[in-house]
C-alpha cells in the first residue's frame, strides 16, 4: 500500500521561557508511514508525547526537525513541518481532518449547524450536510431535541459525540484521533467503531490515540509504541 502519511525523524521540544530557557524535550526519531485504509494507533503512557504527535501532524504544534509529509488532494506531496500557514490551512480543509478532546465552536451556534457546517467548509452542499449532520447525530445517540440547541449546554459526553460528528463529517483522506471514546459510555464507544470502520474501509489514513483497551484493539491495524521516542528524547 502506499502510504499517504510520513513522518521521518520527527522531533519536539519545548523551550520554558518563563523558567530561564529551559528546555523539555517530547519526542526525538519519530518515523511512521500511514496508508490508505490503515488505522495506525500511537500507544505509550499519558505523558510520552502521543497527542504532541497528533499536533505536529495537523501543524499545531511546529517540528524541531524531520519532515511530516502528506499526500494532498492535488496529488501534491506537502511538507507540514516546512510549509507555509496558509498551506497549513488549506490542507485542513481538503486533506486531515481532527477530533480532538474538547470541542471548540462559535457559542450559541445550534449543534445541527455545528456538525454540518464542518462539512460546508470541505465542500459539501448544504442540503447533503445537514442530511449527514443529522445522520450522525442520530447514528452517535444525540437526542434530536437537542440539535436546535447550543453544545455547551450539553452535558461532557453529548458534547464530546457532536466533536466527533463534526469529525466524521467530511470526506477528508486522512483523519485524526485524540482520544475520541475517552468519555462516552459503552453504545457510544461502539458507534464510535462503526465510524471509524466504515471510514477505513472507505480509504480513510486514521491516526488514533486510544486509551480503551477493547476499542484500540477493535480498530488498530497496528500500534506504534511512542515510548520508544520518548525515550530517546530524555
Amino acid at each position: 500500500m502506499t502510504a499517504i502519511l510520513k513522518l521521518h525523524d520527527v522531533g519536539k521540544t519545548f523551550t520554558m521561557h518563563l523558567q530561564g530557557g529551559l528546555t523539555i524535550p517530547v519526542v526525538s526519531g519519530v518515523s511512521l508511514e500511514v496508508a490508505a485504509g490503515e488505522c495506525v494507533v500511537l500507544g505509550g503512557p499519558s505523558g510520552a508525547g502521543k497527542s504532541s504527535i497528533l499536533k505536529m501532524i495537523y501543524g499545531n504544534y511546529r517540528t524541531d526537525r524531520g519532515s511530516i509529509r502528506v499526500v494532498a488532494e492535488t496529488d501534491e506531496t506537502v511538507d507540514i513541518a516546512s510549509a507555509a500557514p496558509r498551506k497549513v490551512l488549506a490542507l485542513r480543509r481538503t486533506t486531515i481532518g481532527y477530533v480532538s478532546q474538547f470541542l471548540r465552536v462559535i457559542p450559541r451556534v445550534p449543534a445541527l449547524a455545528v456538525v454540518a457546517e464542518a462539512a460546508t467548509a470541505f465542500g459539501i452542499e448544504p442540503s447533503e450536510a445537514e442530511r449527514r449532520a443529522r445522520h450522525l447525530l442520530t447514528t452517535l445517540n444525540v437526542p434530536e431535541r437537542l440539535w436546535s440547541l447550543p453544545p455547551a449546554t450539553f452535558s461532557g459526553g453529548e458534547q464530546q459525540r457532536v466533536n466527533i460528528a463534526r469529525g466524521f463529517i467530511a470526506d477528508h483522506p486522512i483523519l485524526l484521533l485524540d482520544e475520541p471514546t475517552a468519555s462516552l459510555d459503552a453504545k457510544n464507544r461502539a458507534a464510535v467503531v462503526d465510524l471509524i470502520e466504515t471510514k477505513k474501509r472507505n480509504g480513510t489514513a486514521i491516526v488514533g490515540i486510544f486509551h480503551d483497551d477493547d476499542v484500540r484493539e477493535r480498530v488498530a491495524s497496528r500500534v506504534v509504541d511512542v515510548t520508544a521516542f520518548a525515550a530517546r528524547a530524555a
